[in-house]
């Protein structure tokens, strides 16, 4: 099934070029913790989650020895919680997200994702009463991820979600005014959730899915960007913005097969199933890591002047074109995530003003994810921030796809400052928020946007 060159020069890439399996997720189901004692419900999630998870880490360290292949991150994936709480009180919503932590901590994993509701269409009491607790449970926790889809190109937007949610963003941000608003970065606020995505902060355990599954995360930009700068080099001809696009598919199915071994192993060797693979081009902070510098590769020298967002619009189809010939098991996000403070050449695009928020949400319309890991002044008032959301979403509620946001509000600093996040989160200067205030009736008129027409599709 796989050709010894096509992991030998894959090899390469890790060696030179950063290449890595970003993240082992297990999904985990945890419908059958059930229970109307919160104590029976907690203990019943620790109970489950050891089961399947206790020798995640130890796997994980074993099959990375093997194969010399660099496993960055281990996470878990959870079903989503306000369908497992509902019925309960509110104080118990923090109490399983600490059951959650703790046992992350235990098991050895770094982020746990599925504190979630899916709202898309309408919102039990169990929502509401998941999305209310979100500011604690994100500034209390360290390792709870978050996420709550409130439109789908099916049900529309639910706006009343949305403008609760502006107001839990800046309360998330003043919980964590020391760490420039972190907590709003473990909150991914989606349209059209997939779900078997094993990125964080935005995985969960869907419906459909198995007991326990292994879906990998898979990245390399500084791969693509390698290869692009020797084909730029080394042709014997000026190459073509075609050409181009099949150099980036022949490194996506290298990576993607790479990225499935790896899967396969660790799933088999735990005893449960292998689910998907996802490449997506997920940058870190570090220099030679990052998407942008694969758009200036690619000739966009300014990121953010025109052409930007036909070059992201070519990477991301080429990265998918060439992870679903690699695998037919490819899922999750598959493309390229502009996660602006997690990318150097991004975050530096946005300091010198080449890069704005209205070119951002341009090029969303044909990357991956969306408005991601972008800081904003921390006085704007939770309707601006609500009304940005819906105009993500709607984006994905319209064309059929996949877009999500994560905005961070820093108190106590302006447009032109730096936040500064650590990590693999990384730093930028704080983006301003043109006429922000100016659509505040708007969301306040609430309900739901109903679906697009495109959505009658049987």
């Amino acid at each position: 099934m796989y050709r010894t060159e096509d992991v030998l020069a894959t090899l390469g890439m890790i060696r030179q070029h950063k290449l890595d399996v970003r993240t082992v997720t297990m999904g985990v189901d945890l419908q059958p913790c059930a229970a109307p004692d919160i104590v029976v419900l907690c203990a019943g999630i620790r109970e489950r989650l050891l089961r399947f998870a206790g020798r995640l880490r130890a796997v994980c360290r074993d099959v990375e020895g093997r194969y010399g292949i660099p496993i960055v991150n281990r996470r878990i994936a959870v079903s989503p919680i306000s369908t497992l709480a509902t019925g309960h009180a509110a104080d118990d919503y923090l109490t399983i997200a600490q059951t959650l932590d703790a046992v992350a901590a235990e098991v050895g994993v770094d982020l746990v994702g599925g504190f979630t509701a899916l709202v898309q269409k309408g919102w039990t009491e169990g929502d509401r009463r998941l999305i209310a607790a979100l500011p604690e449970v994100l500034s209390s926790t360290e390792r709870v991820c978050a996420s709550v889809n409130v439109g789908t190109t099916a049900a529309g937007i639910n706006m009343d979600a949305i403008a609760a949610l502006g107001h839990v963003l800046k309360d998330a941000a003043e919980r964590t005014r020391p760490h420039d608003g972190f907590g709003c970065a473990k909150l991914v606020i989606f349209a059209n959730a997939p779900t078997d995505n094993p990125f964080m902060a935005g995985a969960f355990h869907g419906i459909g899915e198995p007991d326990c599954v292994i879906n990998i995360g898979v990245s390399g930009p500084g791969v693509v960007k390698a290869a692009l700068e020797d084909l730029l080099a080394h042709a014997p001809t000026k190459p073509t913005l075609g050409d181009i696009a099949e150099e980036i598919k022949s490194t996506a199915f290298r990576v993607t097969r790479v990225g499935e071994l790896i899967g396969r192993e660790v799933a088999t060797r735990l005893g449960v199933a292998f689910g998907i693979v996802d490449l997506s081009l997920a940058p870190t902070p570090q220099v030679g890591d990052s998407v942008g510098e694969i758009l200036q590769a690619m000739g966009v020298v300014r990121i953010g002047a025109p052409g930007s967002t036909a070059a992201l619009a070519l990477l991301n189809d080429a990265v998918k074109k060439g992870g679903s010939f690699a695998s037919s098991s490819v899922g999750g996000l598959s493309g390229a995530f502009v996660a602006v403070s997690e990318d150097a050449a991004l975050a530096q695009a946005v300091a010198v003003g080449d890069l704005t928020l209205a070119k951002l949400e341009a090029m969303t319309a044909v990357c991956s994810v969306g408005l991601d890991m972008i800081a904003v002044p921390g006085d704007t008032d939770a309707e601006t921030l609500a009304a940005l959301i819906a105009d993500e979403v709607a984006i994905g509620v319209i064309n059929h796809k996949t877009t999500a946001v994560r905005i961070i509000p820093v108190p106590g600093k302006a447009a032109g400052e730096k936040a500064v996040f650590g990590g693999l989160f990384g730093e930028m200067v704080i983006l301003p928020i043109h006429a922000a205030g100016g659509s505040t009736a708007f969301v306040r008129h609430g309900g739901r946007i109903p679906a697009p027409l495109s959505s009658l599709r049987n």
